[in-house]
């Protein structure tokens, strides 16, 4: 039985013209089919909250034209308890129906499906109005939530309900209940968050009987040919979740209640265990799926750091899924699915998982983009650059090829403009190849690989281990300079800063000078907590190291799958320093700062704010920390105190009237940022492209 259960969703296989044949094999609902396993998970853009949709339309018409099999929008609120934030986007009347139909007739114009996913924030929501299972406030929000009467359960209810029923008039091709990452339904489900005595609350089938009466909501009020979704929390990892049996037992009742698809929700938003981030290795969450088969009919989907079509093809050949979800992927590429099935995923524009430009932007009330590509969310405002006539032969060159300079050349290259890529080093990348060398950061590496193959594709002229200077450009008639010259370290006025320990955070991560087992960092914004994880963390060799040092326990023992963290010890002594008071890497990312923290607080690094730097000597160290004089006994101390821009290019070539443009650390060098560079790249070779017209 067991057997039959498992072969049921596989593909025939009949394509095997493409490298990935079990991710372009079709997936039969009955009703409907899907063309290929691929499915764009659902991801708040800040796009779904303005009343114009004209410009969410084209997000999705991108990626719809991009091959991908299935979308899922952003949360919408079936009401206004519901919402993530005040005037957030909701489908509760026929009007706001219509202003979708924009976005789903762009969608079906480029042959793609689209389903809209319903969710209620819960006691997750940013306003004072949300409402819970419970009333106890969440730790990421400053609401206490009120407690729902049966009264209100059951017209909220009947408002999922509605709320598909017009997602159908919008014309969607279906919807996605969300019953997991913590929002109200998995408030319900779970004892941690559901308190009740009543109906609703105790036993697993009162806590279950929320869900499934949305669900059967939902499929009677939007009717039979409709793909219904329901993402189930397979994995709460947080304390009081849900047992595994309880899992099996809703992922049961789910698919008698009449779901489609089952897809995998992994991770509270208040649990302490990334689940996202880059750290986090490729498919770690892939057996929390598999886990599921033979005990559901439904085609199961697979999610969580999946950024790559070999990856997903891995994952589904292997019987472990019967789709795999990717969000984040197809921001950095809306292509992904053709390049992938066209056998061109060297070209593929790879997510890095950075959460910078994605969630950081959202969970600050911003608009979500990409750091490696800047035009996502903006297709409207970047439209691709295509080759222009009158730029052949027009002579422009890029001096340095980190972030900033491989974007602009890149673009330029791809409008028609000979141009010419000068690097003073061997290779592609600039502070990229530092990096990459940061444990969990080895995504970025890439971002080079997919850069280098645009700049063959796009005819560009690199030039390697070359310090081109002003003369030499002046006398290449290039009427056009673009200096992405990068930064150098800035060396702060600590007396004895000369002395042979010292060294800069370029010296350490490029392994060009041996690091000493007692060791003071200098700086504690990004590089030097990134310094400080080089130094102290151990690149995972295994998905099972990571679930170790993380507590995440496959064997699902206890509620929510916890375990019990495996630190992993370390024989150097660091000290992270800095001079102002308060948090450490405050201006770190809102989503990953805190599991960098974590990791390093691990492996005992010491965090020292509010010192004042003395003096550097043979003792090693000297500190006035809170108004008392210390010495760090140290063999090294690593300064990661900032950078100054490298544009002494900039002066002589102006003189020699050229026109000069500084971009990325050349520009500004406050603070190493790759989502500006890339961005400045791509505006400033628009801006050339538009003014050689």
């Amino acid at each position: 039985m067991q057997h039959t259960l498992l072969q049921s969703h596989l593909p025939a296989l009949s394509d095997m013209s493409t490298p990935f044949p079990h991710l372009f094999a079709p997936l039969d609902l009955g009703f409907t089919t899907l063309p290929n396993r691929l499915l764009m998970g659902s991801m708040h853009t800040g796009l779904e909250d303005q009343r114009d949709l004209s410009r969410l339309a084209a997000y999705f018409a991108a990626r719809a034209r991009g091959g991908v099999g299935l979308m899922v929008t952003g949360g919408i609120a079936p009401n206004r308890r519901g919402w993530l934030a005040p005037f957030s986007a909701k489908m509760t009347t026929t009007t706001e129906a219509r202003r979708h139909r924009v976005v789903t007739d762009a969608v079906h114009a480029e042959g793609g499906k689209i389903a809209m996913q319903i969710l209620h924030a819960g006691r997750y929501a940013m306003h004072p109005m949300l409402v819970a299972p419970s009333p106890l406030r969440a730790p990421i929000s400053p609401f206490r939530p009120w407690e729902m009467s049966p009264r209100l359960i059951r017209e909220t209810i009947r408002d999922f309900g509605r709320a598909a029923a017009l997602a159908r008039e919008a014309g969607y091709d279906g919807v996605e209940i969300m019953g997991s990452e913590g929002y109200l339904i998995n408030q319900f489900i779970v004892p941690r968050t559901n308190k009740r005595t009543d109906e609703w609350g105790g036993s697993p089938e009162n806590r279950f009987r929320f869900p499934l009466e949305v669900l059967r909501s939902v499929r009677q009020q939007a009717g039979d040919d409709f793909i219904v979704i329901f993402r189930l929390s397979m994995l709460d990892l947080v304390d009081d979740g849900s047992t595994w049996e309880e899992v099996v037992a809703l992922a049961q009742a789910v698919e008698q209640a009449g779901a489609n698809l089952l897809n995998t929700g992994i991770g509270w938003h208040e649990a302490r265990i990334p689940t996202i981030a880059t750290l986090v290795p490729r498919g770690a969450y892939a057996w929390v799926t598999a886990r599921l088969r033979g005990a559901v009919r439904l085609p199961l989907i697979a999610t969580n750091r999946i950024n790559t079509p070999e990856k997903a093809e891995d994952i589904l050949a292997s019987g472990q899924a019967d789709m795999v979800s990717l969000a984040r992927p197809f921001l950095a590429d809306p292509n992904f699915a053709r390049k992938a099935r066209e056998d061109r995923a060297a070209e593929i524009n790879t997510c890095i998982a950075c959460n910078q430009a994605c969630l950081d932007r959202i969970f600050a009330n911003k608009e979500a983009s990409c750091l490696v590509n800047p035009r996502a969310c903006r297709e409207t405002l970047f439209p691709p650059s295509l080759p222009k006539p009158q730029h052949a032969g027009r002579r422009i060159a890029v001096v340095g090829a980190g972030p900033a300079g491989l974007s602009c050349a890149a673009e330029l290259g791809e409008m028609g403009f000979e141009v010419h890529l000068f690097e003073a080093s061997h290779e592609l990348g600039g502070q990229f190849n530092l990096a990459k060398r940061i444990p969990g950061k080895e995504e970025f590496a890439e971002t080079i690989r997919y850069f280098d193959v645009r700049l063959q594709k796009a005819g560009v002229q690199v030039h390697f281990g070359r310090y081109i200077d002003a003369e030499d450009l002046i006398a290449g008639a290039f009427e056009t300079v673009v200096l992405a010259t990068g930064v150098v370290p800035r060396r702060p006025a600590i007396p004895g800063i000369e002395h042979p320990c010292v060294l800069s955070y370029v010296d350490a991560l490029r392994g060009t000078h041996s690091v000493g087992q007692r060791v003071a960092i200098v700086g504690a914004g990004g590089i030097g907590f990134d310094v400080a994880a080089f130094l102290t963390v151990p690149p995972y060799s295994d998905t099972m190291d990571y679930l170790r040092e993380w507590g995440v326990d496959p064997t699902y023992v206890a509620r929510g799958g916890l375990g019990t963290p495996m630190l992993v010890s370390t024989d150097r002594q660091v000290w992270l320093l800095q001079r102002t008071k308060g948090k450490m890497g405050a201006r770190m990312g809102k989503t990953t700062g805190w599991a960098h923290r974590l990791a390093l607080k691990n492996r005992g690094v010491q965090f020292w704010s509010g010192v004042e730097y003395q003096r550097i000597d043979d003792d090693g160290l000297h500190l006035i920390v809170n108004g008392q004089p210390q010495t760090l006994a140290v063999d090294n101390v690593i300064i990661c105190a900032g950078q100054e821009p490298l544009r002494d290019l900039q002066l002589p070539l102006e003189a020699a009237g050229l026109h000069v443009y500084c971009i990325g650390g050349a520009h500004v060098a406050a603070e190493l940022d790759a989502e500006r560079a890339i961005e400045e790249g791509l505006r400033t070779a628009i801006a050339l492209g538009q003014a050689a017209i």
